[in-house]
């Protein structure tokens, strides 16, 4: 893959023209189905009218991902693993377990995280083969899989936050001279993206489900994890540095963080330490409307993607150790 803008724009128009090709199949498919979404007692009242709305329209995008591989001669097989078996997760998640045990809306999150990570581990081993290496692509592609997971919910939300956060990754990976091939899926899933917004635009006619959540968030952070790491080129490691990462990251750490100690402090307190979780219920819980925070949301991501690349741009490159910097040739 040495002529880098050829390859991306082929997977950038080939995931476009299938997902938009397969759009309208799969929302009747998943209407035939009955596949539709069942929102939870704890969400924002405003969120009941999205009953019923159909789930599982992720595979839009799953499939233009796939697709984009394909033709544009794509070879990673862990990110191969990490996309479909993380799709089998969600599709387990979204569709078989509320139809074969009444009243459950899906996999318990001891069994969904058991799932990911032997996963994960596959995908990783199959990546790299040094155990620290190993533990940090796990760790990333656990982290933003259910960071991601959970921005999936308000109407365009996910698609828009996708649009600056996969935008911004192959921005930073085009500019740090990371390898073609860790680049290739992003571009994808900024093609394949495109038609599911049309569809989930407000008001939504379709959401994106673990199917398609959980996948595309596992994509995310493998890539993550491999400009991290980086690679060796005659005597130097070529990685994008610790700053600009984490910069571009917040809006998914401020999706995912807050669940966790929500709970833990329900379970220990008592008390909720924020008025909803996921974040982004919290500012309609404020009185915001849904459009506003799904704004806003894109708007940061956005921000935050550029600030990447002032970081990336900004600081001077050297070799050797974990820093906020481009080592490059």
């Amino acid at each position: 893959m040495d002529n880098a803008p050829s390859f991306l724009s082929i997977a950038f128009w080939t995931a476009l023209a299938v997902s938009a090709l397969l759009t309208k199949p799969i929302l009747q498919t998943l209407l035939r189905l009955n596949s539709r979404q069942t929102v939870s007692a704890h969400a924002p009242e405003g969120h009941q009218k999205k009953q019923g709305t159909p789930t599982m329209g992720g595979l839009i995008v799953v499939a233009g991902v796939l697709a984009a591989m394909l033709v544009s001669g794509y070879r990673d097989a862990a990110a191969t693993v990490l996309l479909l078996g993380f799709a089998v997760i969600g599709f387990v998640d979204d569709f078989v377990v509320p139809r074969k045990f009444v009243g459950k809306r899906g996999l318990g999150w001891k069994q969904k995280i058991v799932m990911q990570l032997v996963v994960a581990l596959a995908a990783a081993i199959l990546a790299r083969s040094n155990p620290l290496s190993v533990g940090t692509i796990v760790l990333l592609v656990l982290f933003f899989s259910n960071a991601y997971n959970f921005s999936d919910g308000l109407d365009g939300l996910a698609g828009t936050i996708l649009l600056g956060l996969a935008g911004g990754l192959l921005a930073l990976g085009y500019a740090g001279d990371m390898r073609t091939a860790w680049l290739v899926p992003l571009a994808a899933l900024l093609g394949a993206i495109v038609p599911f917004l049309f569809v989930n635009a407000p008001p939504a006619r379709v959401f994106m489900g673990d199917v398609g959540s959980l996948p595309i968030g596992a994509v995310l952070g493998y890539v993550v994890a491999q400009f991290a790491l980086g690679y060796h080129d005659q005597g130097y490691v070529l990685r994008i540095g610790t700053l600009p990462l984490v910069a571009i990251s917040l809006v998914m750490a401020a999706e995912l963080i807050p669940v966790p100690l929500q709970i833990l402090s329900v379970k220990l307190r008592k008390k909720r330490l924020f008025p909803y979780t996921p974040i982004h219920h919290a500012f309609e819980k404020a009185g915001w409307p849904e459009t506003r925070v799904v704004f806003h949301f894109a708007l940061v991501q956005l921000l935050l993607a550029a600030l990447a690349m002032s970081l990336l741009v900004g600081l001077p490159a050297r070799s050797g150790g974990i820093g906020p910097t481009v080592v490059r040739r």
